[in-house]
């Protein structure tokens, strides 16, 4: 047994000096790290508006709206092989069905106990917000996903070479000022463009309003103007109108933090492994994409979670109510 295992590791230390050595000569001679090119707002694939809306202006093609269609072609794909999965009468599912049957049961039944008789109005934006926030962490990570696209002028750029065809690739060499060309990729990760996060964050507080009202009634806004015992008991009722505008406060500023959380950890991550894979580029890069995977799958957990626990709350009575 103690041969064997020595026999291996031997193997696997050729096998990982080999592949340390091959990354040197392509680094070296076949695609040299260029400086990467980093801006907070989504690249233009189409430098001509699409169309124009009387109030909104100008409305663009950019690369992260590419990759919100990929993210949810994902998605639909997985959906249709569980459906695939489920038909054959069988009991027990197989594949790609029972890894999903397993990560449904295990994201039910946390819902439920926090959320109890409620967990059924709440389930679906928990699940599906987890599902669609970690597709879209983890797709950003796909090779090529950031590398490829078109060829746009700018007045800081490189040099490009042709490979065949219109193909090209762009050269370590600066381009004189004026002539330089710089990519704009198909696709960019989907959580580092702002209108995303702040789109998520928004359906996330105003369905927890939502919600809060069909378990409360009217009486849920209360909790955030209360005038009950303002009149009774004037001192406690004015802490009472305090805590209340405290709590109009916290919930717009949901708002900020589910916003900036996400985006602020998934660009930075992006920056990361931009600039890493260009100073560094031999072995490191790898280190920090898995640490990229980590941190997609938390991020997309710790958003549904916050939601989740967010909607519970808000079926929950306050206050006196609470005690009733």
């Amino acid at each position: 047994m103690e041969k064997t295992t020595k026999w291996k590791w031997g193997v696997h230390r050729w096998w990982v000096l080999l592949m340390i050595i091959l990354s040197v000569l392509v680094v070296q001679f076949i695609a040299t790290p260029l400086q990467p090119h980093i801006q907070v707002a989504p690249e233009r694939i189409l430098l001509e508006p699409l169309f124009t809306l009387p109030v909104l202006g100008e409305f663009y093609l950019v690369n992260t709206i590419t990759a919100l269609v990929l993210v949810d072609l994902i998605i639909i794909l997985f959906a249709l092989l569980v459906r695939n999965g489920l038909r054959g009468g069988s009991l027990i599912p197989k594949g790609v069905s029972a890894v999903f049957e397993m990560l449904v049961e295990m994201l039910y039944n946390l819902t439920e106990t926090s959320a109890g008789k409620f967990t059924k109005q709440i389930f679906p934006w928990f699940a599906t917000i987890i599902i669609l926030v970690f597709v879209a962490n983890i797709t950003k990570l796909f090779p090529g996903f950031e590398s490829i696209g078109l060829m746009h002028h700018a007045d800081e750029g490189y040099i490009t070479q042709s490979i065949g065809g219109n193909w090209e690739i762009l050269t370590p060499n600066l381009a004189p000022e004026g002539h330089g060309v710089i990519l704009t990729p198909f696709l960019r990760g989907l959580s580092t463009d702002l209108n995303f996060t702040v789109a998520l964050a928004l359906i996330s507080v105003i369905m927890t309003q939502v919600i809060g009202v069909r378990a409360q009634g009217m009486r849920y806004f209360s909790k955030f103007v209360n005038f009950t015992t303002m009149f009774k008991k004037p001192l406690l009722g004015f802490m009472d109108f305090i805590v209340g505008l405290l709590e109009l406060i916290s919930e717009l500023a949901k708002l900020l933090s589910f916003s900036f959380r996400l985006f602020g950890v998934m660009f930075a991550g992006t920056v990361l492994v931009a600039l890493v894979g260009a100073m560094v580029p031999i072995f490191v890069p790898s280190l920090i994409y898995m640490f990229e995977i980590f941190m997609g799958v938390v991020q997309a957990f710790v958003f549904g979670m916050l939601t989740m626990v967010f909607m519970a709350q808000a079926t929950q009575g306050h206050g006196e109510e609470a005690d009733h």
